[in-house]
């Protein structure tokens, strides 16, 4: 699948939809993703802030998906754990950036050579459009050779 079919799914996915959730940008060589959430009436907290679980949401498969693609289909590549930090009420449009760096495919590769498994922290802000971090999220990506190529 092209990075360019998997923003058009995200973005007509109902669940995506339903939270205010936009993928605006997944660059060609999946190195690069961007996600917005816009503030709507029905993706309010009880205090008029965004839902935590859609700040989660919104940043949950967009670290596992360009390591995956990536890494290549010799790979296993499975979000492992997670973990949120609200930093701040987040109002109006929030973003979060991923950019999946050379290095850090070069450790998952040197690592899981032998056929181990590995596991990597990669962390990823919220920002708001003032440019303050509203929430800290890390995700723990578990990596392996499939069996045929260990």
């Amino acid at each position: 699948m092209k990075p360019s079919t998997l923003r058009l799914i995200f973005n007509l996915w109902p669940p995506f939809v339903a939270s205010g959730i936009h993928v605006t940008r997944f660059s060609p060589d999946w190195r690069h993703v961007r996600v917005e959430m816009r503030m709507r009436p029905w993706n309010r907290n009880y205090v008029g802030t965004h839902f935590g679980g859609n700040l989660f949401a919104m940043t949950d498969p967009f670290w596992m998906i360009p390591i995956k693609e990536c890494l290549g289909n010799d790979y296993l590549v499975w979000d492992k754990a997670a973990e949120i930090e609200f930093v701040k009420p987040g109002k109006g449009t929030v973003h979060a950036e991923f950019n999946v760096e050379d290095s850090a495919l070069e450790e998952i590769r040197a690592a899981t050579a032998g056929g181990e498994k590995y596991l990597k922290w990669f962390p990823v802000e919220v920002i708001d459009a003032q440019g303050d971090v509203v929430a800290r999220v890390r995700k723990q990506i578990y990596v392996r050779l499939k069996p045929r190529h260990r």
